[in-house]
């Protein structure tokens, strides 16, 4: 079983991957807002983090271990003890690993990991941009696409691009959840619909 997975398209799995990712929301902004009361090092934990998450990625023998429900809880929190203590983890972190052990929740790792990192980059006001383009755009223009962005949103952007020929010409900024499509694919589209109706 992989770590995150599901095992297929049915509702019931639909359920709990919905389920997960709210306890893993949950349980990052817990993780946060302890680490911001003990003045934590808040990239520093997204970093380990994502190295423990990995470990499973690296190791999927542990990954089959940690997760398999037949494995009695305190093996598995034994387990996850010695991990911390060698990983030399940040001690809020340790404690919520211990913690998901113990509530058999390793599963939540990978979605605990990514609502973690949104939190962190809300906290820092910071938003993730993606810019799709028909070709790729020269540096001084990503930056100028980024700048543009960062004012109207008013927050600084992490810039991803993205070129998909596909889209003919124009940009498609996606920021948030919040899609700019200024594509000639898209314009043409609605031209046609004009004409047709």
């Amino acid at each position: 079983m992989k770590l995150g997975a599901s095992a297929g398209p049915c509702s019931s799995d639909e359920t709990k991957a919905i389920t997960n990712r709210t306890a893993a929301t949950r349980y990052a902004r817990a993780l946060l807002d302890i680490a911001l009361k003990e003045k934590g090092d808040l990239r520093a934990i997204e970093t380990e983090l994502a190295d423990f998450v990995a470990l499973f990625t690296q190791h999927p023998t542990l990954e089959k271990v940690l997760l398999n429900p037949a494995v009695p809880v305190p093996r598995k929190r034994a387990t996850i003890a010695e991990l911390t203590t060698r990983a030399k983890l940040t001690p809020v972190l340790g404690k919520l690993l211990l913690l998901l052990a113990e509530r058999d929740r390793l599963v939540l790792l990978p979605d605990l990991l990514a609502a973690y990192r949104e939190r962190l980059l809300d906290h820092l006001n910071i938003v993730r941009a993606e810019v799709t383009t028909a070709v790729a755009l020269p540096a001084d223009r990503a930056k100028a696409v980024e700048q543009s962005l960062a004012r109207v949103t008013g927050r600084t952007v992490m810039l991803e691009t993205r070129v998909d020929p596909a889209i003919i010409g124009g940009v498609v900024a996606r920021v948030g959840s919040t899609v700019y499509d200024g594509s000639v694919t898209t314009q043409l589209e609605k031209m046609r619909q004009r004409l047709t109706e």
